[in-house]
């Protein structure tokens, strides 16, 4: 399911543009999760952290930012607490940042877009 997600969001950035939900993943990805289910919903959210830990660790950028989640500004404070945790900084600064996120996604989009970078590491 990690591989999956992790596929689906590197070609999510190459060919597409803002950002996805978590049902779409769910969806898209054929995962089989159902999000009204707390332990499910809890599962996405611990593959789209184990998935950007590995890609910052690698030195690559951190694909979660592209999965906004319903209801927030684009993500909630689990992602900025996990951005921290990666020594990006303290996550309440980071959320009140405009500009943090919008440059994690076109980072993200632009080194998944390199055509060198997808074949070495999608």
């Amino acid at each position: 399911m990690i591989g999956r997600v992790r596929s689906h969001l590197i070609l999510f950035s190459r060919t597409q543009i803002g950002t996805t939900s978590y049902l779409n993943l769910v969806q898209e990805a054929e995962l089989g999760l159902n999000l009204d289910i707390s332990h499910e919903k809890s599962r996405l959210n611990e593959i789209l952290i184990e998935i950007s830990e590995h890609e910052h660790e690698a030195g690559r950028p951190v694909l979660s930012c592209l999965v906004k989640v319903k209801g927030s500004k684009g993500q909630g404070d689990n992602f900025y607490k996990m951005c921290e945790r990666l020594g990006m900084g303290e996550w309440r600064t980071l959320k009140q940042q405009e500009d943090f996120l919008i440059d994690m996604r076109q980072k993200c989009r632009d080194f998944w877009q390199d055509d060198e970078n997808f074949q070495k590491f999608a």
